[in-house]
Parts: C-alpha cells; sequence; structure tokens
C-alpha cells in the first residue's frame, strides 16, 4: 500500500482482534474473583462475628418447659374470678387449647410461611426489601420465631449486632424447639396493650370472654395488636384498630383460612369492646386486695410472678347482690342530701375540636364510678340540663331526674352550687324508668359483710363504696360504736342470771347526776323520747327500749357482762364495765358483729371467720387448703338453751319490732336480727340472720357526724340487708329452730326449766318501783339475786377489783361441773386466718 494511502482503522491482526475480544471476559474474571474474594471475605467476617457472638448466646433450653410470668389469680368457691394482681396478666394457654381461629389470624398477619421456612423467611426478606424501595417508613420481615427470640431474650433496638444474636437465636430455637412449640410461646408471651400478654389474657381484656369462644373478627382484631399494641388498640383508637382488623380478615381468606362468606360475615360483625374501666368480673376488691396481702405475706414478691390460684369461700352471686345492695341504700341516702353542687366548673371553647378536647380533659379527671357517671354540662334551666358524656353521646335530664339538684338549677343558687354550662356533675341512668337522672359522689360510707354460721366461711364481703375512691376496708378495720345491736349480747347474759322473755322491766325514767356517775350527769332517752312502762322483755327488746336495757345491765352486773361478751368475739377492752355498755356505747367492728351474731345462729358455737379455702400452683398442685371446721363442744359459746331463747327474741325483732319490714317485704317467718343507732344517728346498723347466713350492714361518715335526725338502722341499714337478703335465700327454704333439751314452751314462751312459771327461781320484774331521780339514794351492789327487783338508780361503774377483795365465782356463768366453761378453741395462726379477735 502506498505511503501516502488512506489508514484503515477496521482492520487488525488475528492476534490483535483476540485481544480485544479477551477484556469482557477478564473484567468478568476480574468481578467474579472480587465477588469471590467479597464472599471469602464476607465469610471471615461472619465466620469470626459467629465465633464471637455464638458463645454469648443465651441458655434457651428453658423454653422446653416454658414458664412465664404468672399473675396471682383469686377466684371465688364456684370459680369466678375475683381479681388479679402481677405485672403481666396473662394466662398460659397449651397450643392444643388455642382455637384455630385465633392461630389462622396470626400467622395470616405475622408470618404466613411460618411452617415452610427455618426461621428466617428469606422469600419474605426479599419481598419487604422490594417493597420498602422508595418508603421512607421500611417495612418488617421478622417471622414468629425472630419475634420469639426478640421478645424473650433481646431488646428492640436496631443495632447490628442486635439483628445478629437474633437471626442466631432464631436458627438456634429452630434447632431445639418443635414449630407447635415456637407458636404456642408467641401466643402466650407477646404483649398486646392493657398489661395483657397472650392472646388468652387479651381476649379476657378486650371482649371479656375466654379465647376459645372468640369469632373470626374478633380474633382478627386481637391479630392486629403484636404490631403496636397502643395504634391498635380497640379502647383507644377504635377506628385504626378496625381498619387493621379489615385487612387481617382480607389475610385470612387469601391464605384460605377462612371462606369468603366467613370474611364478609367478619367484615360487618359488630364487636363489643370492653371498656377500659370494667373489670368483667365479680365486684370483689376488698375481698381480693385482703386475699392479696395475706399470700404476700407467705409468698413475698413470688406471689405475683408464679401462676398461684387462689380459692376464697366467697360466694359470687351472693357478693355480686352485696356489692349491688349496698351502693344502691347508700346511694338512696344520698338522693335524700341537700345537693353539694357540681365537682368542677371548666371553660368551654366556642371551635368544636377545642370543645372536644376540653370535655375529654374535665373527664379524665373525673373517671366513672361504677354506674354512678360524669358528665359536662352544655345547657341548664331549671327545667332541663343537656350535657354529655366521654363518648361524646348527649343526653338530657328532665322532670323528675332534676329533683335531687333542684336548689343547684336555682338562679339564685351560690355560684359554687350553681350548675350552668361547663359543671362537672355525676348522673346515673334509671333503666325501670328509661331516664337520666343527677346525683353526686356519696360522702357517706359503709360495710358489709355475711358469713356461714355453721363454719366460719365469709360468703360476701364489701368494705366501702367504691375500693377505688377509699380503699380503707370498713368490715375488718373500721371501730364504731355498735348502738343498739349490741343489745342482744347483754339480754344474752341476762337469760343466764334467771330473766325471762316473760320478765316484766319498767321503761321509765332514769337519771344519774355526776355523784353517781363520776363526771357528767347521764340522763338516758329513748329514741323516740318516749317512755311506755312496765313490759315484758321480748317485747321491750323488740322496740329496742333503752332504759329497759340499762336495768337489765344493772342487774347483770357491768363486769359480769363484760365478762360474758367476750364469748361472742368481742374484745373486754374497748367494751368498759359501764352502764353505756347497754345501749352499745363501745367499739366493735362489722366483722366481729358477724362473729358475735353467728353464735345466735348456730346454736352457741364460736366459729372463726376465713377467707381463703385452697391455694393452688400453675400446674394445678395444690399448696394449701383446709376444711370447713364442724362445730365441737370445744367451741361452744354460750349454752344451747340460751342461744334458743335469743333467737326467739330476735325473731321478734324482725317479724313486729323495728325490723319488722324484714319478714313482711322478704314474706319469711325464719329471719332474726336487731337494729342499732347510735346517739345522733352516727352510726346505723342492721345485724340479721337465717340459720344458713349471717349478714351486717353499717353505714356512717368516716369521720363521725350525724346523718340526719330521721335516719336509724332501720331506714338506712336495714334496706340494704333485705335487698341482699332477697337474692341469697331465694330457693332457701324455711327452717323451724328444733329446742334443744332444758327449755320447755308455756303459754306459748320458752324458758329454761329451772326459770320457768312455777319454779319460783327467775325474775320477775324488775325497776317496777324505781323513780326518775335528779338525787338518787346510794345504790346496792349490781343485782346477782334472782327474784330481786332493784329500787335504787343504777351505778353507771363496777369496779374491776372490788376492794374488799377478789370478785366471787359467777355460779350462772358455769357448767353443771362448777368450773368455767371451756373457752373457743385457738384461732389458727396460718394463711388461712384471716380475721383474728
Amino acid at each position: 500500500m502506498p505511503a501516502d494511502s488512506p489508514r484503515d482503522d477496521t482492520a487488525s491482526t488475528p492476534k490483535q482482534r483476540a485481544a480485544v475480544r479477551s477484556w469482557p471476559m477478564r473484567i468478568l474474571l476480574w468481578s467474579g474473583g472480587a465477588a469471590v474474594a467479597g464472599a471469602l471475605s464476607a465469610l471471615a467476617i461472619a465466620g469470626v462475628a459467629l465465633a464471637v457472638a455464638y458463645p454469648n448466646l443465651p441458655d434457651i433450653s428453658e423454653l422446653q418447659n416454658y414458664r412465664p410470668k404468672l399473675p396471682l389469680r383469686i377466684y371465688s368457691a364456684d370459680g369466678q374470678l375475683l381479681g388479679e394482681f402481677g405485672e403481666e396478666r396473662r394466662n398460659l394457654t397449651p397450643f392444643a387449647q388455642i382455637p384455630a381461629v385465633m392461630k389462622n389470624a396470626v400467622l395470616s398477619i405475622e408470618d404466613a410461611r411460618f411452617y415452610e421456612h427455618s426461621g428466617v423467611d428469606y422469600k419474605g426478606m426479599l419481598r419487604a426489601a422490594v417493597a420498602n424501595l422508595g418508603r421512607a417508613k421500611s417495612q418488617g420481615a421478622s417471622t414468629i420465631t425472630m419475634q420469639v427470640a426478640r421478645n424473650v431474650y433481646l431488646s428492640s433496638e436496631k443495632t447490628f449486632t442486635r439483628k445478629l444474636y437474633e437471626v442466631l437465636l432464631t436458627f438456634k430455637l429452630e434447632h431445639l424447639l418443635s414449630k407447635d412449640q415456637i407458636l404456642e410461646i408467641y401466643m402466650n408471651q407477646i404483649y398486646l396493650g392493657n398489661r395483657a400478654y397472650g392472646f388468652a389474657a387479651a381476649a379476657e381484656t378486650y371482649f371479656g370472654k375466654p379465647m376459645k369462644d372468640l369469632t373470626v373478627a374478633e380474633a382478627a382484631m386481637l391479630a392486629g395488636l403484636p404490631k403496636a399494641p397502643s395504634a391498635y388498640n380497640p379502647i383507644s383508637n377504635p377506628s385504626r384498630a378496625r381498619a387493621r382488623q379489615q385487612y387481617i380478615i382480607e389475610r385470612m381468606e387469601e391464605n384460605g383460612f377462612i371462606t369468603a362468606a366467613q370474611a364478609e360475615a367478619a367484615r360487618h360483625q359488630e364487636l363489643k369492646i370492653r371498656p377500659a374501666n370494667d373489670h368483667g368480673h365479680t365486684h370483689a376488691e376488698y375481698v381480693a386486695e385482703t386475699v392479696r396481702q395475706l399470700v404476700y405475706a407467705q409468698y413475698g414478691e413470688d406471689a405475683y410472678t408464679r401462676g398461684l390460684n387462689v380459692v376464697t369461700s366467697i360466694n359470687a352471686s351472693r357478693q355480686e347482690a352485696a356489692y349491688k345492695a349496698l351502693r344502691k341504700g347508700i346511694m338512696d341516702y344520698e338522693k335524700r342530701q341537700i345537693y353539694r353542687g357540681p365537682e368542677e366548673f371548666v371553660e368551654l371553647p366556642s371551635n368544636r375540636k377545642d370543645l372536644e378536647e376540653a370535655i375529654d380533659d374535665a373527664l379524665t379527671e373525673h373517671p366513672d364510678n361504677g354506674d354512678v357517671m360524669a358528665a359536662v354540662v352544655l345547657e341548664a334551666n331549671p327545667k332541663k340540663i343537656v350535657a354529655v358524656r366521654q363518648n361524646a353521646e348527649r343526653f338530657e335530664i328532665t322532670g323528675e331526674g332534676l329533683r335531687a339538684a333542684q336548689s343547684g338549677l336555682s338562679p339564685k343558687a351560690p355560684p359554687k352550687t350553681h350548675i350552668r354550662p361547663g359543671a362537672v356533675i355525676r348522673v346515673m341512668f334509671n333503666t325501670a324508668k328509661n331516664s337520666w337522672e343527677i346525683t353526686q359522689l356519696p360522702e357517706v360510707e359503709g360495710a358489709f359483710v355475711a358469713l356461714d354460721p355453721r363454719n366460719g366461711s365469709v360468703q360476701a364481703l364489701v368494705g366501702g363504696f367504691d375500693f377505688y375512691k377509699n380503699k380503707f376496708n370498713h368490715v375488718t378495720q373500721a371501730w364504731r360504736q355498735p348502738g343498739s345491736g349490741f343489745k342482744p349480747f347483754i339480754y344474752s347474759a341476762a337469760l343466764e342470771k334467771g330473766f325471762t322473755p316473760s320478765t316484766v322491766v319498767n321503761d321509765g325514767p332514769l337519771f344519774f347526776d355526776a355523784g353517781v356517775t363520776g363526771g357528767q350527769p347521764w340522763e338516758p332517752k329513748n329514741y323516740d323520747g318516749k317512755f311506755e312502762g312496765p313490759m315484758p322483755l321480748h317485747e321491750a327488746l323488740a322496740k329496742s327500749k333503752n332504759m329497759v336495757s340499762i336495768r337489765i345491765l344493772q342487774a347483770v352486773g357491768p363486769q359480769n357482762a363484760q365478762d360474758w361478751i367476750t364469748r361472742f368475739g368481742f374484745e373486754a377492752d374497748k367494751h368498759p364495765a359501764y352502764l353505756t355498755m347497754a345501749l352499745g356505747a363501745g367499739s366493735v367492728t362489722p366483722m366481729q358483729m358477724a362473729t358475735g351474731y353467728s353464735v345466735f345462729a348456730n346454736g352457741g358455737y364460736r366459729v372463726n371467720p376465713w377467707l381463703i379455702s385452697k391455694i393452688v400452683d400453675h400446674r394445678g398442685k395444690v399448696l394449701v387448703e383446709t376444711q370447713p371446721p364442724l362445730p365441737t363442744e370445744a367451741m361452744r359459746a354460750i349454752d344451747a338453751r340460751n342461744a334458743f331463747v335469743m333467737d326467739r327474741l330476735l325473731n321478734e325483732v324482725a317479724r313486729s319490732g323495728t325490723a319488722a319490714s324484714a319478714s313482711r317485704i322478704l314474706k319469711r317467718t325464719d329471719l332474726y336480727g336487731k337494729t342499732g343507732t347510735t346517739n345522733d344517728s352516727i352510726d346505723t346498723w342492721f345485724n340479721g340472720f337465717h340459720q344458713s347466713l349471717v349478714a351486717i350492714v353499717w353505714m356512717g361518715y368516716d369521720n363521725p357526724r350525724p346523718l340526719g335526725d330521721r335516719e336509724t338502722g332501720g331506714s338506712m341499714s336495714l334496706p340494704v340487708w333485705i335487698n341482699f337478703m332477697e337474692t341469697a335465700l331465694k330457693g332457701v327454704p324455711e327452717t323451724t329452730p328444733t329446742a334443744p333439751a332444758g327449755v320447755v314452751n308455756v303459754g306459748g314462751e320458752w324458758y329454761f326449766d329451772e326459770y320457768a312459771p312455777g319454779a319460783g327461781a327467775g325474775v320477775s320484774s324488775l325497776g317496777l318501783n324505781t323513780a326518775a331521780s335528779s338525787d338518787p339514794a346510794p345504790a346496792s351492789a349490781p343485782g346477782g339475786e334472782v327474784g330481786v327487783t332493784p329500787t335504787a338508780p343504777l351505778v353507771p361503774v363496777v369496779p374491776l377489783t372490788p376492794v374488799n377483795g377478789p370478785r366471787p365465782p359467777d355460779r350462772s356463768l358455769q357448767n353443771a361441773d362448777g368450773q368455767p366453761p371451756q373457752r373457743p378453741v385457738e384461732e389458727r395462726r396460718s394463711i388461712l386466718d384471716l380475721f383474728r379477735n
């Protein structure tokens, strides 16, 4: 080719063309080598990481016997849940008992390929990576096994080290446990909000039902909680919870767990979510707290984590009846009180959103108290109130519903009590009238306790109006004056002194000046201020005559009576040997009154109250168990004859005396009891029983003050007792007590053999010649001789140890052999003991 010829750039030699073709191969080989080197480096790094991390993995062998923290649960005798204590509410459920609908809902949303992968779902990870492209918020790809590893052993921090441990633990779990075991742990361990751990606890928390009864819609709602328990909480975020529920139903259908028809039905099912303040079980908060204290004293902090189940003596239906009866009695009393005004006043913004927030804030600070609910007034005039509750429900109160607050609706009402827009008030819904009515939170308190007198088992106990408002247990902790409810124990002592139901005692005035009393002059009165003159003992008790009780105590002797009442469980030092003891001026607890009246109800035996019958662990192993004690002669407190005659007297009180409405309303003749009202109506009581059930009701203010001139044990406490007994004695046949040996019926009245008419040994009359005196003559010693009719005013105090030597033995309080009666057996000193006198 000539030198000046154009160069042909396309021409090349075979060697050159081969060199050109080798560059792609070199690049490919170089890239492959780099990849292999990178992989080897990654493997080397991973190997080093594994070598370092694997030995530091926690020992997971304990999961083969999975035992999470389980709360302390307290049950009634008939299996109803009364209370639960522990940081984690959990009901451990074996895999076989978890319903398929719950498993399928969880698998559909959390890990549909759970039974296909080996712990790490690579397809799921790839799918999540693709889905996350272009998103600011990542989509997770954790399997159920990975979640178990994280929830049981690791924190939730997002670091490479934690993720490495999570993956390693996942492989370890898959190697050690079966898929069913892993899923069982997950279903029991996962936190689902509102202190609920595991789906069994969540079913109770959110729907108030066992997990086995969940529907598809309910299971789907619960399955949405693990991702974010607060965000998808059906109580606090119902709209977001429902949106996620609908998505899960769709996933369940896509995965073939439910049919199209089932999915459609689930989408439209209306769910009934339990409110946050609805505990869903029998109201026995005071019982549960008492048991908690006892169990904690025995087991310490382990009581809240080892899954102890405590069975009590409580009867659930009777407990609920007692709770409702006491609350109704207190609220009925509250309706008779002057309206004290709204609890608070809040500003109501004109902007709708701001208004809703202001109302929510106000009602959050004033939570509902059972059926006594809080509301904010939007409009108010003397004829109508428009108010709103926390669920944004608007309602009107008119007519009779305004009666309790008429003074607060008057335009002339003081600013503090005036009901106006922005006022926070209390309302109740009257189901009988299908209307709302205004009310107020009560200031008065109450107590209710019921025992089975045959063995001392506590059947119902309500320590106050509301445990969350006032945790003070008035049944066991409140020392109050018993008033006339204490008279039967004085009458019981009198029977041993020769008194009979027919003994005539003068209901005439008495006066004691300071020289006799050693203090203030004392002129006792009957409640109604009237004196009716001579009357038989049984009528005097039925009418609760104070003058008669004082004369009886003088004849018995205050010291003798003080000794006598200890047989019933009362403490002598709480009842000084003064004549005021006859009117109930000492101090008792409602539980002591229940113990005392049980002696009359069971034929004369002293039984100690008890509450815990059995404690078992989560495996069902019995740790503690007791059998109800049967009365024996070692437990005898008073003679059977004494108890029988006292029952006759107390029956008259309930049939024709101050508690006559009991027999009339309940339409029974086998009821017994005694009303009690202290000076100025500071304490009101009703202490009553059937032979199978003793029930005590007390009402009063924590800081003692008068309840009102017209308030008595018969008007306040007796209605509560009747309300309870309507439920408690339903289906219980009427009983007639059997007369014990040593009593005789003469003319329709019962007497001890030796004191019967004609025997000549009983006290026929007392105080018939006693006149009121402002300057009484020196008193004789308290009557100990039978048949004596004292003629002098009664000495208010008898020295414990007379100056002339020890007090002689009182033969009327001894057994036939001249020895003192055997005292009740020592109380049990184990965890099964609840109340100690």
